[in-house]
């Protein structure tokens, strides 16, 4: 899964995006100016390749790829404040708000929902996460996955197997968490478990080393995906690698090395973003490889469920009603 440059294919673009290995493309700010231009763009890419998926960091709060012409979505943290029932109903309002306006515009799925436990140290983190215990966190995430999978939605959780308890920015460096497996089983793993356990289709690995633990980082780790993720967790879903041209995958090797590694680790989908040579790398040495056993299942399940008219969208008391809702909850008017 690999970006684009700008807001069209470049015919170098529509040639990657021909090549056996490729199976996604990722959205970001850049590659969009409007709903009807993103529709254009990704009906082109559909016409070239129509089992591709299509996704988007699309979370609210700091991380939203598209904004004009989008409902602007608070971050997850903004949900805890809210009180009690009215917090959980307003997460599964902006679940579903979010999954339908973009289903609308023929994306598949977002990253989302981040199910990090906030520690109060991670600037990287921090409201991104939903709260700082993780029995709020998986309470909030639940009703959130629940509003994506009504408007036919799947959800990736991330980042396994926690984000929440490191300072660094695992895309500058190579954050380490120094914690046992006891804790982390005991806190930060408790709303992956829980949703998994409900049927989460995606899980995002983190590029964060626990030395404790494992001497591989979650990407590149048997332990963590099979052992502890597949065997442990009983997780059948699809396992994206986070963004492959961060800093903090650079401990694997060069980009070849890397995408060898996360793939024989046990991820379906490689994630590279920002870096067309990365790109251009990775497609050539995975030109002859074999899919993973059960990785097109499991991919195949990333798609959205049912097509949604975006004009029908906007004109709906759903969405309406939706829209006021979390407006009130961000005081916008916008």
């Amino acid at each position: 899964m690999f970006d684009l440059v700008g807001t069209r294919m470049s015919d170098s673009e529509h040639e990657l995006l021909c090549h056996p290995a490729a199976g996604g493309l990722i959205l970001f700010s850049r590659n969009y100016e409007s709903p009807d231009q993103l529709m254009a763009l990704v009906a082109e890419v559909r016409d070239l390749r129509p089992d591709i998926l299509i996704a988007v960091d699309h979370e609210g709060g700091r991380v939203q790829r598209f904004r004009t012409g989008f409902t602007r979505l608070p971050p997850a943290a903004a949900y805890l404040n809210a009180d009690g029932e009215t917090g959980l109903a307003a997460a599964a309002t902006a679940g579903w708000l979010m999954a339908a306006e973009l289903r609308a515009v023929g994306v598949d799925f977002s990253f989302a929902p981040v199910l990090d436990v906030d520690s109060g140290v991670s600037a990287i983190i921090g409201d991104r996460a939903f709260a700082r215990t993780p029995e709020e966190v998986t309470a909030v995430a639940r009703a959130f996955t629940a509003g994506m999978r009504r408007a036919g939605m799947a959800a990736v959780g991330k980042h396994f197997p926690g984000h929440g308890g490191v300072a660094d920015d695992s895309h500058l460096t190579l954050p380490e968490d120094r914690r046992e497996f006891e804790e982390l089983l005991a806190r930060d793993l408790l709303p992956f478990s829980t949703l998994i356990s409900e049927g989460l289709e995606g899980i995002m690995p983190a590029h964060v080393l626990y030395p404790r633990i494992d001497t591989h980082t979650p990407c590149f780790s048997h332990f963590w995906l099979q052992t502890i993720l597949r065997e442990r967790m009983n997780f059948d879903g699809a396992i994206f690698s986070d963004d492959l041209s961060m800093a903090g995958a650079a401990r694997a090797g060069d980009y070849p090395t890397r995408a060898l590694a996360a793939l024989d680790a046990g991820c379906d989908m490689l994630v590279v973003c920002n870096n067309p040579e990365a790109t251009t790398a990775i497609l050539q040495a995975l030109e002859n490889r074999p899919a993973s056993p059960g990785g097109a299942r499991r991919l195949s399940a990333m798609h959205g469920r049912f097509p949604i008219d975006r004009g029908e969208l906007l004109a709906s008391t759903d969405w309406r009603n939706a829209v006021d809702r979390i407006r009130s909850l961000t005081g916008s008017a916008q």
